[in-house]
């Protein structure tokens, strides 16, 4: 069987997939597994994985359309099957699987804009859940493969290399930072497109949390983050204004994942780096605003969910809709109003 799994959304969407991906290399070992991506930050981890065979990038993003055509095209009925990766709600996706011309599309049959986006075009489909996993959502489309249902799901994968271990050494050596020191790792940032830079917290705000963290606890503090969201480490670290606290700066995911696996707990928003902090089984505090909790809590890991859970919360589903906010009173209100103390008092639990 030659298995494509579409994996076109975000670092964390493909995340989630990858239990589902073990178990399907797992059922199925002589099976060509490939995967096709547009992020050069899932590249990075999906590279990496034992399980695929060979990983396809094309930049959709910023390509001309005739161009991405083309190249959905060059792989024109050379998988049997496809799988796309929750969620995966665009019509532009759907019509990708489609064009790739595999017999068996599987998918899901979304609550919301189904029709509207094509979703008639994956021909076997799983019933979207709002009170689901995104990762049990993704493991229902292999288990619908291999006619079989399990009992249990294994935990998000991701992968180092001894290059990245040896990056991460010489960070820490080079901050200083020993076994015995409390390290607390941040992301204030998050994805940007489609408003969902509505869902950050405030840079004052994890300010004032590591404030806290150092002067109560003697932590140290790392803030995480890409090269778009410099501003807002930056802007931690002139508030903070302490030794304790430095701004991590590294040359791919996979060299920021294996620093962040020193530490102890890990502060963030719903993010890329959140799921990668559950792969890596860290204590996680996941500020949520107006996400689906349900959706993306960091999966098989200790963790606490710092929410306000507002009567309009959640809000944001799986569609092409831009991220908006219908109060009238304060908008973003959900993340906007989520106290300090609250943050604060969810990472002393896991400390």
């Amino acid at each position: 069987m030659k298995i494509l799994i579409i994996a076109l959304s975000g670092i964390g969407d493909a995340l989630m997939f990858t239990p589902a991906l073990a178990k399907l290399r797992e059922a199925m070992p002589s099976a060509k597994i490939d995967a096709l991506v547009m992020f050069n930050g899932v590249k990075d981890i999906f590279d990496k994985l034992p399980y695929l065979n060979q990983v396809h990038f094309f930049d959709f993003m910023n390509a001309r359309k005739a161009a991405s055509l083309f190249y959905i095209l060059s792989l024109w009925k050379k998988y049997d099957t496809t799988f796309s990766v929750y969620p995966s709600n665009r019509k532009e996706y759907n019509l990708m699987s489609f064009l790739i011309g595999a017999k068996y599309r599987f998918g899901i049959k979304y609550k919301r804009s189904d029709f509207l986006n094509f979703g008639f075009l994956n021909n076997i489909r799983c019933e979207e859940n709002d009170n689901s996993h995104n990762v049990e959502t993704n493991f229902m489309m292999v288990e619908k493969l291999l006619a079989e249902q399990f009992n249990n799901i294994p935990s998000l994968k991701f992968c180092f290399q001894q290059d990245d271990l040896i990056y991460s050494s010489d960070f820490l050596k080079e901050k200083n930072i020993s076994s015995d020191d409390l390290v607390i790792g941040f992301h204030p940032g998050c994805n940007t497109l489609k408003n969902h830079d509505k869902r950050r917290w405030e840079v004052e705000k994890f300010a004032e949390l590591a404030k806290l963290l150092i002067e109560k606890h003697n932590a140290k503090i790392l803030v995480f983050g890409g090269g778009e969201e410099e501003h807002l480490k930056e802007g931690i670290v002139s508030i903070v204004n302490s030794n304790r606290i430095i701004s991590v700066q590294t040359f791919s995911l996979t060299n920021t994942a294996a620093i962040m696996k020193r530490c102890n707990i890990f502060v963030s928003n719903d993010s890329s780096l959140m799921h990668i902090a559950a792969a890596l089984q860290l204590k996680v505090v996941s500020i949520i605003g107006p996400t689906n909790e349900k959706y993306i809590s960091p999966w098989k890991t200790n963790h606490e969910i710092a929410s306000l859970n507002l009567e309009c919360s959640p809000c944001f589903f799986y569609s092409p809709k831009i991220l908006s906010c219908s109060r009238k009173d304060i908008k973003f209100k959900c993340i906007k109003e989520l106290p300090v103390k609250l943050v604060y008092e969810k990472t002393l639990r896991l400390l």
